[in-house]
């Protein structure tokens, strides 16, 4: 599907989770066939024409101005991580239909060093697709050993959704999913030529319904920072931060550091996992170098 098919797809995704309270468009009047605003109140927001509104939803003009997309922007409510997202979607209609292979990412080697020196607290480097490029013994103690999954499974989204220790893992296994979906849409509208992207979504959609339910909303998720409620195996609840440290020299490298406050149960807790797995250091995973293999349906 194309990126102006994609784009359009979006705006109508956005306007129909609106009421015409909520978007200060006045009270509803009359009945409604579907949920959300009507094109004439968006393009009434926005301060265009319906019709120049209806041809942004159906893709048929793709070269809007960007005060015309900051107006349907603040009509729709749009944060600031789905307004970029509308941004990227735009930006990518001219470019090439044709899949890609992006190159291996790599990992510098003083970043590997970086989360070993902090190996008392779970650290990942997260690429493309929230593929697992490097981990620190911790990370991989309390999530699960992506290295020793095959090359092609060691991707943190892939996991969430499809793995059934996730879900054991996660107190609030949906928002964590739902948001490492959105944050897998982002990735899709920055890079939408990319085959493993691309597939990656396929596999997700036909073994998770919970997945189809969040791809068809178009849900974008960009958190920076966070907190997750964990029921580790060995160790019980934990209640942990988090922080996306996105690269200077690598844009679509993030280090994920997790930490819990000091002197709480869950600082114990993180201590004793690193006590218990001590005797048994992971190692580094490889690059990601192939398309994620068909899983079993875990839904």
């Amino acid at each position: 599907m194309g990126q102006s098919a994609e784009f359009g797809k979006f705006l109508k995704a956005m306007r129909s989770r609106l009421s015409p309270e909520d978007a200060g468009a006045g009270p509803a009047s009359g009945a409604r066939r579907v949920p959300g605003l009507r094109r004439e109140e968006v393009a009434r927001l926005a301060g265009v024409s319906t019709d120049y509104y209806v041809r942004l939803e159906q893709g048929r003009n793709i070269h809007p101005s960007r005060t015309v997309l900051d107006a349907v922007s603040r009509a729709l409510r749009l944060d600031t991580g789905e307004h970029a997202h509308m941004l990227d979607l735009l930006e990518n209609c001219a470019g090439s239909a044709r899949s890609s292979v992006p190159a291996a990412q790599g990992v510098r080697p003083g970043l590997r060093q970086l989360l070993e020196a902090v190996g008392d607290v779970p650290a990942m480097v997260l690429g493309r697709r929230s593929d697992v490029l490097a981990g620190n013994r911790m990370a991989f103690l309390l999530f699960t050993d992506f290295p020793a999954l095959p090359a092609a499974e060691r991707n943190l989204t892939r996991w969430l959704i499809l793995d059934p220790g996730a879900r054991e893992l996660f107190r609030d296994w949906k928002t964590v999913a739902a948001e490492a979906a959105g944050a897998l849409r982002v990735d899709v509208g920055r890079h939408p030529n990319d085959a493993q992207a691309n597939q990656l979504v396929g596999e997700l959609a036909v073994h998770s319904e919970h997945f189809r339910q969040w791809w068809a909303g178009h849900r974008v998720a960009t958190r920076s920072a966070g907190s997750v409620r964990l029921h580790h195996p060995a160790v019980g609840d934990l209640e942990l931060n988090f922080e996306n440290l996105v690269l200077p020299d690598d844009p679509d490298q993030t280090l994920r550091v997790y930490s819990a406050k000091a002197g709480s149960p869950s600082a114990d807790a993180l201590a004793l996992l690193g006590s218990l797995g001590a005797a048994e250091p992971a190692p580094e995973p490889a690059t990601r170098d192939a398309a994620p293999a068909v899983a079993e349906n875990r839904e």
